[in-house]
């Protein structure tokens, strides 16, 4: 039988000091959720409004408040365990705040909370709500951290400022998520250094031999896509 968070009042009735009741009862809907997706017998579509609600001990209109939809719930869930760890750092140089903030990733797509991504990827090329809600609960601001790192390079003159910054991450970041959905090789912070060399060389002013442009004179031709 589920075990239920007791969100009552206490004292009689009169809320004692500490977190409210509605902070306890979102984190538990929360916990719940990750719970649930964390055992690898479950999937999205076993999920149920219903069971979180039970296992969190609230109503399914408590839910409701908080989340529209089942994949808003499993967005949140998912971002909210994580995104304390994926900050991108400051050091003052580029390409160690990314490779910092790539290994923070991979060290969680290679924890619990990986099977977690997978089962929403995976759900998501079916379940068109999940997956947007994947990219607008948790890669979206990430993403908008990514575009704060790259100013601060472009300021400190490390990057060109015509530099293609959506093209830039998706070269840094697309790899990642293929060895872990595909797993043809080694996911690890080797792979992250590898990948920080040959994509950031790439980002240099001057054209390297052999290539006809590099990533800041190719975002002249992108952007006209």
């Amino acid at each position: 039988m589920s075990k239920s968070v007791n969100i009552g009042n206490e004292n009689g009735g009169k809320r004692s000091p500490g977190r409210p009741r509605s902070a306890r009862a979102h984190q538990a809907i929360l916990s719940s959720t990750l719970k649930f997706l964390e055992s690898k017998e479950n999937g999205f579509a076993d999920l149920t409004i219903e069971s979180v609600a039970a296992e969190a001990g609230v109503g399914k209109a408590t839910v409701y408040r908080w989340w529209p939809t089942k994949a808003a719930l499993v967005a949140d869930a998912f971002a909210s365990s994580v995104t304390q760890k994926l900050h991108f750092p400051d050091t003052g140089s580029v390409r160690k705040d990314i490779s910092l903030q790539m290994r923070q990733l991979v060290k969680i797509l290679r924890s619990r909370r990986g099977h977690l991504v997978s089962v929403i990827l995976g759900a998501g090329q079916s379940d068109n709500t999940l997956i947007r809600a994947f990219r607008d609960r948790f890669l979206k601001p990430r993403r908008a951290e990514a575009y704060a790192t790259l100013r601060r390079g472009i300021e400190r003159g490390e990057l060109d400022a015509s530099l293609n910054q959506d093209l830039l991450l998706d070269a840094l970041y697309g790899p990642l998520y293929m060895r872990f959905l595909i797993g043809h090789n080694t996911l690890n912070p080797a792979f992250v250094d590898d990948l920080c060399d040959l994509v950031f060389a790439g980002t240099e002013t001057r054209e390297l031999p052999g290539s006809s442009r590099s990533l800041a004179s190719a975002s002249g031709a992108h952007g006209a896509d």
